[in-house]
């Protein structure tokens, strides 16, 4: 009890002599003090860079955002506020240089180091911020994927690329609830030419934007119902076409074996997309003006060249003409010369020939006399001899008539089968017989036959 009593008495004066050394401090006085040390540090504020991660855009409200950086894999963040009264003053500066703030922009901010006393936390409280810096980080990357494009050899391979002459089959890449999508096909629509436009929906900002845009691009230059690509965006700001400088789009338009068309819809700034395209063009109503034009020029000279042809034809028909109406003339008077030659030849041989015509027509007529006498009497001459011959026959055809052969004594015998016994040889004993006599028939029978 007493050893214990000692050391609860020792610990009582350590602790007494501690407090009497040092003060002991509130949270809140603590977070003042904090604050006061940050103050006394960094004076009325400090310059930080960094990129932006977090930002969720509103309108009539404090935003909040975190500032990142990345560093030998290491991830240093702080949060910033960004105060309405502070958006308001900054507005037009950041308008003056087309910028907007957004994920993924790199900025260089001026503010002061504050922990807020409710939630404990260390934040930024963003007071300013400098334009050229996040210009000059842009334009800094851009040159830097130049760089590697040109390195590959292939930086202008889509301007190599062929351009139908009447490319109304159109593959478009850009966002479908948007004006610039809006006005690209109705302009299309007005000039009643009949193209085909096939669309594909894509982000056209933002970290999905370069997939996006890259996968729809590839897609349509696999495809074998496409004859040109088209990319449009409604314009925005510097950061918000940023995106267009990205490698991936980039590679995209140059392995793309269809020519690609750009309307980013900026009337001063180029973008890598611009540079390796076939052609660019300042807004999407642009790029639907080159499409009709390529179509009407190809029409002009289709009917140019049909006049052409029309008109060489005509003339052509029209030297014919004249070449066929000097043969036709020449032709009529040779023909007429001809016929007057031989009308005089025809009436001489005409008064030629009258005289022997007459000669011959009644040399023939003496032989045809002639002919017809000896003809009746050879005709009477054979009709005589022909007389006397059927009386002939008819007597002999009468002498073998079987009636009068059987008158004079004799008779026809025939077996059962109605054929005539002619021999001995032609009959059986036992085969019954019939006999024909002039009166009549006689039935017997074969008991014998002799030889």
């Amino acid at each position: 009890m007493g050893q214990n009593g000692s050391m609860s008495q020792g610990a009582l004066e350590f602790d007494e002599q501690q407090e009497s050394a040092d003060a002991t401090l509130t949270v809140s006085q603590l977070i003042d003090e904090i604050n006061g040390s940050l103050a006394d540090r960094f004076g009325r504020g400090v310059w930080v860079s960094g990129e932006i991660k977090g930002f969720r855009p509103a309108t009539g409200k404090h935003l909040y955002f975190d500032l990142v950086e990345e560093r030998n894999g290491q991830r240093a963040v702080i949060s910033v506020a960004f105060f309405m009264g502070v958006q308001t003053r900054l507005r037009p500066k950041l308008a003056q240089a087309n910028l907007e703030l957004a994920d993924g922009v790199k900025v260089r901010i001026f503010g002061a180091l504050d922990m807020y006393a409710p939630t404990g936390r260390v934040s930024f409280k963003m007071n300013d911020l400098d334009p050229r810096f996040t210009l000059g980080d842009l334009a800094a990357q851009r040159e830097d994927v130049i760089r590697r494009l040109q390195a590959t050899g292939r930086f202008a391979a889509n301007q190599e690329t062929y351009l139908a002459p009447v490319p109304l089959n159109v593959g478009l890449v850009t966002s479908i609830d948007s004006a610039a999508y809006n006005d690209f096909v109705k302009h299309l629509d007005t000039a009643g030419i009949g193209f085909r436009v096939v669309e594909l929906d894509a982000r056209m900002q933002g970290e999905e934007c370069p997939g996006m845009v890259s996968a729809g691009i590839r897609r349509f230059g696999a495809r074998g119902d496409i004859d040109v690509i088209v990319v449009i965006r409604g314009g925005g700001s510097k950061n918000d076409l940023a995106w267009f400088d990205n490698e991936q789009i980039a590679l995209a338009i140059m392995d793309s074996p269809l020519p690609v068309l750009t309307g980013i819809g900026h009337e001063i700034d180029r973008h890598i997309a611009d540079d390796v395209a076939y052609e660019s063009f300042k807004t999407p109503t642009a790029v639907a003006d080159r499409l009709i034009e390529q179509v009407l020029a190809f029409r002009q000279d289709a009917e140019s060249v049909w006049d052409a042809i029309t008109a060489r034809v005509a003339a052509v028909v029209d030297a014919g003409s004249g070449q066929l109406d000097g043969i036709a003339h020449r032709i009529a008077r040779a023909t007429r010369a001809v016929v007057e030659r031989s009308d005089e030849r025809l009436s001489g041989s005409a008064r030629r020939l009258a005289p022997l015509a007459a000669s011959v027509v009644n040399q023939a007529l003496t032989r045809t006399a002639t002919a017809q006498q000896r003809l009746v009497v050879a005709t009477r001459t054979h009709v005589s001899r022909a007389t006397a011959h059927l009386d002939s026959a008819e007597n002999h055809v009468r002498l073998l008539d079987p009636v009068h052969t059987l008158a004079r004594g004799w008779s026809i015998t025939r077996n059962g089968k109605g054929n005539v016994v002619r021999s001995v040889a032609d009959t059986s004993p036992g085969d019954a017989l019939v006999t024909t006599v002039a009166d009549g028939t006689i039935r017997s029978t074969v008991q014998g036959t002799n030889p």
